[in-house]
């Protein structure tokens, strides 16, 4: 494990020199950050890039973190999916985990022998707070032997409750490969919702919801096209059903990129978290994207002074009780040995 001892981490002034220093990954980003905001986040990310060396720490960024964390200081993004699947292989003494609480317990759940970081234990998530580890006991007892499939969106002591973990990128791929004729399906209940619309699983449901994707309507995207004509819209499935209904493509974050790769639509709205467009637009430059602005109050908890006060510091460390993470661990390894067989 990495020394607790502080390193020296002082914050350079903005000059010429710096931003010469990182004038490539300025002109990559140009277009998501104005020069006004770079010159303010510049002597963050310089001191956070040599923090990061000092600590041997590897930095893990969600799709919805603001586009001068995602691009500037991320060694790894992505969406839940993708970073518990990096968290498990990572060789790093120190794990940064920038999104929000249930994504950093997942980081230690598989690396409990490291050091894991949120920069802000504050930033929770209205999905994990939606449920309780009793609430999936008690679940259970009205359903005896009925599989659990809990979104990654949730605690590590409802993970352990749980027979597998999903992403809403392999939900119904996890829901079908059980081999069952109906699963417990928790939190979202849109997710599920979308689940049971593709499987013929019976899937019973919980009453929870993301307080980000749960505001847009489908007169909202009806509007969307009205004021803009011909455009691609790309929904999350946590979004509620009347949503979906009015999209042309319902997939998770990953998926949606992809979607983009492929189609390479002249103009694109997504449904989905505000930061998502400014992150994918630098990778898309010929689209143009619309941007409904929901942002997440929680991802946006975490900033680049709390990053590098994170690494300073080495604060805040998430623990899990090892009780309740060697049990949750199993549900988030057989999620991702589900993948590894996917991939074979």
């Amino acid at each position: 494990m990495t020394s607790l001892v502080s390193l020296p981490g002082s914050v350079p002034a903005y000059s010429p020199e710096l931003a010469a220093r990182h004038a490539a990954t300025y002109d990559r980003v140009k277009d998501v950050i104005p020069a006004l905001d770079w010159q303010a986040h510049l002597p963050w990310i310089d001191a956070i890039q040599a923090l990061k060396k000092q600590r041997n720490a590897v930095v893990l960024a969600h799709n919805y973190q603001a586009p001068e964390i995602f691009h500037t200081v991320a060694d790894i993004t992505g969406d839940s999916l993708a970073l518990a699947q990096q968290a498990a292989r990572t060789s790093a003494d120190v794990i940064v985990l920038c999104g929000v609480h249930f994504m950093a317990e997942t980081a230690k759940v598989l690396n409990p022998g490291k050091t894991v970081l949120i920069p802000d234990s504050a930033a929770g998530c209205s999905l994990a707070a939606s449920i309780t580890a009793a609430d999936v006991r008690l679940l259970k007892q009205k359903y005896p032997g009925v599989p659990v499939v809990t979104y990654v969106n949730t605690s590590a002591e409802v993970k352990a409750e749980s027979d597998v973990c999903c992403t809403s990128a392999n939900a119904v791929h996890i829901v079908e490969s059980l081999g069952v004729d109906r699963v417990i399906f928790l939190p979202d209940k849109y997710l599920g919702q979308y689940v049971a619309s593709k499987t013929q699983v019976k899937v019973i449901l919980w009453e929870g919801a993301c307080e980000v994707h749960e505001r847009f309507t489908g007169e909202e995207l009806r509007a969307y096209r009205r004021a803009h004509g011909a455009v691609d819209i790309l929904a999350h499935p946590e979004c509620p059903p009347d949503v979906l209904h009015e999209a042309d493509f319902v997939g998770s974050t990953a998926a949606m990129i992809t979607h983009l790769n492929q189609a390479r639509p002249r103009r694109v709205v997504l449904v989905t978290e505000c930061s998502m467009s400014d992150n994918v637009a630098v990778e898309f430059p010929d689209t143009q994207f619309i941007r409904p602005c929901n942002l997440c109050p929680h991802m946006r908890r975490i900033t680049l002074p709390k990053i590098h006060d994170a690494l300073l510091h080495l604060r805040e460390q998430v623990s899990v009780d090892a009780a309740v993470a060697a049990r949750a661990r199993q549900a988030v390894e057989r999620m991702l040995a589900y993948g590894r067989r996917e991939a074979a």
